[in-house]
């Protein structure tokens, strides 16, 4: 009767210890990074740091891309160039700008997935 009060979880320390699943790291590609000016080092939880911000009402959508190391401009630059193709209605909406050399800011569509997947592309 005593072995029947006694709770299986509490019986053994092991069966409470929590099992915690880590994200995976994607390890950026040693000739991109050293081809590149530019770094985006992935955020602690191991993302890559793109955000979006909504103004004015829902009208101006913002595809924010935070702590640039290296040559923003660069970044900006291939951005503006690559992420679409040449002469496509995206490619003539895009607007990207650096703000304080550490960030860059692209307006004009709602891109985020395509920044995204272009920055992972790039070994980011």
């Amino acid at each position: 009767m005593l072995f029947s009060l006694v709770r299986p979880a509490l019986a053994s320390p092991f069966r409470q210890a929590r099992l915690y699943s880590q994200l995976a790291q994607h390890a950026p590609s040693p000739t991109s990074q050293s081809t590149l000016p530019y770094l985006v080092r992935r955020n602690a939880r191991g993302s890559i740091p793109v955000y979006t911000d909504i103004r004015n009402g829902g009208t101006r959508y913002l595809v924010l891309i935070r702590n640039v190391e290296g040559n923003a401009d660069a970044l900006a630059d291939d951005l503006a160039r690559t992420l679409f193709p040449a002469g496509s209605s995206e490619a003539e909406r895009i607007q990207v700008q650096t703000v304080h050399q550490k960030h860059v800011v692209i307006s004009g569509g709602r891109w985020k997935s395509d920044v995204i997947r272009w920055l992972a592309q790039r070994g980011f």
